[in-house]
């Protein structure tokens, strides 16, 4: 017998796969229903890590199965290709970013491919190119005549490592996303921004069509970072200038315990405040510089200036201080809010720190006696944030605040102080970066046509090559031939806009040109995209909920709005895959993480092998940082993809982290090769294909017949709820045993009927056709060994017959007085009267009835038989 080789084995379905496009996806296949299965593209970093390859095979599994269970799957494969990355690699190698992405590209592609993945190459795309980028481009174009793009100065996120701005879902704990190494300060800046926030009730009400096939995680964070908040605008008049000044309050029923003002350092007011007081200059310098969402996280120390500025409150003309706060965002209401530091626990803490006055106007109701509890504001310790019963509120006193917050709100419109709105959390997408490495803005700017749009025939606007890649500033913004144009409207010069796009926009539509990659005329053929939309399954990391995946449900309706496809939502199920987890090493002595071939392990603890110190071991998510990521390559070469494959499915449900351990690896091929021996030490017994007989079936022979009927069953059970593959794994290790039991036991020996090498055929062609959604290279050699024609690829599922997972003979347990005296093997339809008889037949039943009287015989069918006796 061969030895299982998976070097060559693997290398040659590979090539054969390739040679016979096997993996190719027509749009319409007459007959099958389609069913469009994704993992999200991939950044070209060089190297795929972990991570990535338990993401691809869950797809790939999925992709599998789905094929065998008849439908017209599309699993397609691209790449997320534009980004800093390749241009920082282009700062210190002196390679142009094309040159460093197209050589990543070409390894991951490498990479993926000995994995055994069944992409649908020729659907391949790579955001880096012209050919794709011109429908970003092409799109935004659609975007700004549709009035969804729009140009203005905001106050945006700034990375100083970078050199560009952030989206506010980039910055993390006050950091750029990417790299976590630089703080993110404010700056005022010119950008371009998509108009999210028009379609902020459809995302939320969006959910609603989510809800089945969405984990509600990710849907709780889209609708915590939407905000709808709904609330009055209250206009409070300032009393230096005369104007307005609106504040945004969901608390109005508080409107009375105003006690002063705050506006966000971002405010247009502040810079004619610090004309009038320029000493504040620094302090609103230093409070912009701070990250916003550091600004606003609970347990932060609030910090502020008082602007010597005033305003009116309109309900009862109280004259308050004017402050500028740290703690008030310009991106949530109105940049200003009315403080209220008796009920409100931000307010209390700025009023507690600089010493403002609290007043109180509601008053808690004692639960037992449902008399109201006076506050009195000197002898506060907190902010009292709950229901009770309004004071100091004029003619609103003695009524419930619940009742308060539509009375005032009432009483603020009826007196045209303000109105009640509902606002977001969600402000509009900027989309301007000043960075070379993504895709130019299709917007030039003429002296006498103003701001104007690329035409399309000119599209796309393409990168320019004769940059400098300094590290400092824009390098779109060296190249002179780039800058200098020509007015598409009015033929005289023009500057070209040098900003590029964010790169979400690249991953925000693409899984909408896999279905059409081939197309010049528009970005995809709505016939086509309408055929395969929404993507069936969804598979990626809960870390894109309110980036990606809300930045893709944002594109998908506004392409549907522009008449290029006609459904709702681009993703109909989405699975968050658990993260991968390893060993950490830590060295105090060296401060760095080691790399495991640093150490050496023994039992339960670590030591630097150079200098044998004891080390800090934690079992915690692989990154680069920890030096505890785990090269897959390295994994197949060692084990091969299917082993590789097999043990990632197996360690844990999609869903949930997974520790890596090389030992279940170890584990894994062990099954492998006793599946392997199985089918090629026993050919002989696999070549008889006839029908299996069920009416000659021994004992045996039906008991294997029926584990075989009740694995298939459980397999596919376990797949089609929620992807538990790891069951689905053991279920069909169980089954294997009993063949190797019944292959020693039954097969050969006079215990063998005519039936029973049929009976071990079928399960073993089963056991095949199970596993190769999981090791498909492995199967499909066995396969071929056991003398099939054809690939595995296009074999039809297993189908359980449920008669055939049930027992003829069941277990019936006989009792005594309640006590188990004894058991019994009966045919499952056995008469009432029969069964009774033979259980008072048994011989340890008898001794306990003797010289008694049987008063009743209880029978539970199928279960127990219990003989009262007395």
């Amino acid at each position: 017998m061969r030895e299982y080789n998976f070097g060559e084995i693997e290398a040659k379905w590979q090539n054969k796969w390739k040679n016979e496009g096997l993996f190719k996806t027509e749009n319409k296949v007459e007959g099958k229903e389609n069913y469009y299965v994704l993992e999200m593209l991939p950044y070209p970093s060089g190297k795929l890590h972990v991570g990535h390859a338990r993401n691809y095979t869950i797809g790939d599994v999925i992709a599998r199965y789905k094929r065998m269970k008849g439908l017209n799957v599309l699993h397609p494969m691209g790449w997320d290709s534009f980004g800093l990355p390749a241009e920082n690699a282009a700062i210190q190698n002196g390679a142009h970013p094309a040159v460093w992405t197209k050589s990543n590209i070409d390894n991951m592609n490498r990479q993926l491919k000995m994995m055994g993945l069944s992409y649908d190459w020729d659907r391949e795309i790579a955001s880096y190119t012209p050919e794709y980028y011109k429908w970003n481009q092409w799109i935004f174009k659609k975007m700004y005549e549709n009035g969804l793009v729009y140009k203005k100065k905001s106050t945006v996120n700034w990375c100083p490592e970078c050199q560009t701005v952030l989206a506010n879902e980039q910055v993390e704990d006050g950091m750029c996303w990417r790299h976590s190494k630089t703080p993110v300060i404010q700056k005022d800046l010119e950008q371009w921004f998509f108009k999210i926030t028009d379609y902020a009730d459809e995302l939320l009400e969006g959910h609603k069509e989510l809800k089945e096939g969405w984990p509600e995680k990710v849907l709780t964070m889209q609708k915590n970072w939407i905000g709808k908040s709904y609330g009055t605008e209250v206009n409070f008049k300032i009393v230096e200038n005369g104007q307005d000044l609106p504040v945004f309050t969901t608390r109005v029923d508080t409107l009375y315990g105003v006690t002063y003002a705050v506006i966000a350092p971002e405010h247009p007011l502040v810079d004619e405040i610090l004309k009038t007081n320029p000493a504040l200059k620094e302090s609103v310098s230093a409070m912009k510089n701070t990250d916003m969402i550091e600004r606003t996280a609970e347990g932060k120390e609030k910090n502020g200036v008082n602007t010597g500025w005033h305003v009116i409150n309109p309900v009862n003309g109280e004259e308050v201080s004017l402050w500028i706060g740290d703690y008030v965002l310009m991106n949530y209401g109105t940049g200003a809010v009315m403080a209220v530091p008796a009920h409100d626990d931000r307010d209390f803490a700025f009023a507690k720190k600089y010493e403002l006055p609290i007043k109180v106007v509601i008053n808690p109701v004692d639960k037992k006696t449902k008399e109201e509890i006076e506050i009195v504001a000197e002898e506060m310790e907190n902010a009292f944030v709950g229901t009770g019963i309004m004071t100091n509120s004029s003619e609103f006193n003695g009524i419930s605040s619940k009742d308060a917050v539509t009375k005032i709100a009432e009483y603020v419109e009826a007196n045209n102080y303000g109105e009640r709105t509902v606002k977001y959390r969600l402000k509009d997408w900027g989309v301007s970066r000043q960075r070379y490495w993504g895709t130019p803005i299709p917007a030039l700017y003429c002296e006498k046509c103003g701001v104007v749009m690329e035409k399309d025939e000119n599209l796309p606007v393409l990168l320019p090559t004769d940059v400098e890649f300094t590290g400092n500033g824009n390098p779109i913004e060296t190249s002179e031939s780039f800058k200098h144009a020509v007015c598409p409207c009015c033929g005289g010069e023009a500057r070209r806009d040098t900003d590029t796009m964010d790169t979400f926009v690249d991953s925000s539509w693409y899984f909408l040109r896999y279905c059409d990659p081939k197309n010049t005329q528009l970005p995809f053929a709505k016939e086509i995209v309408d055929g395969w939309s929404p993507v069936d399954q969804y598979i990626g990391g809960i870390e894109h909920a309110v980036m990606h995946l809300l930045y893709s449900r944002f594109f998908h309706k506004v392409l549907r709005d522009l008449g290029l496809l006609s459904t709702n939502e681009p993703f109909k199920r989405l699975l968050t895959q658990g993260m991968v987890l390893g060993p950490s090493y830590y060295s105090a002595a060296e401060n760095r993480f080691l790399y495991a071939e640093e150490v050496e392990v023994r039992g339960t603890q670590a030591f630097l092998k150079t200098t044998g110190e004891e080390l800090q071991v934690k079992i915690e998510k692989m990154s680069k940082s920890k030096n505890n990521g785990v090269d897959p390559e390295i994994m197949i070469t060692k084990y091969g993809a299917d082993t590789t494959r097999l043990f990632i499915m197996f360690a844990a449900p999609p869903e949930r982290e997974l520790e890596w351990n090389e030992n279940g690896l170890a584990g894994a091929a062990r099954f492998l090769n006793k599946v392997w021996r199985l089918v090629l030490e026993n050919k002989e017994y696999l070549a008889n294909k006839d029908e299996i007989d069920y009416s000659k079936l021994s004992k045996e022979d039906k008991a294997l017949v029926r584990k075989l009927h009740q694995t298939i069953k459980k397999v596919t059970d376990s797949i089609e709820a929620d992807y538990h593959f790891n069951t689905s794994i053991a279920a069909t290790m169980e089954l294997l045993n009993e063949m190797q039991d019944f292959r020693t036991q039954i097969l050969g020996t006079d215990k063998e009927t005519p039936e029973s090498r049929k009976v071990f055929r079928e399960a073993m062609v089963n056991v095949v056709i199970m596993l190769s959604p999981f090791t498909p290279h492995f199967c499909d050699e066995l396969w071929e060994e056991m003398g099939n024609q054809g690939n595995l690829f296009f074999e039809a599922w297993p189908i359980h017959r449920d008669e055939l997972t049930i027992a003829d003979e069941i277990a019936v347990a006989v009792q005594v007085n309640g006590k188990l005296r004894g058991t019994l093997e009966v045919d499952r339809n056995i008469a009432k009267e029969d069964l009774e008889k033979q259980a008072l037949e048994i011989e340890n039943v008898k001794k306990f009835i003797e010289g008694q009287t049987v008063v009743k015989i209880i029978v539970v069918p199928g279960k127990i038989v219990n003989i009262v006796v007395k």
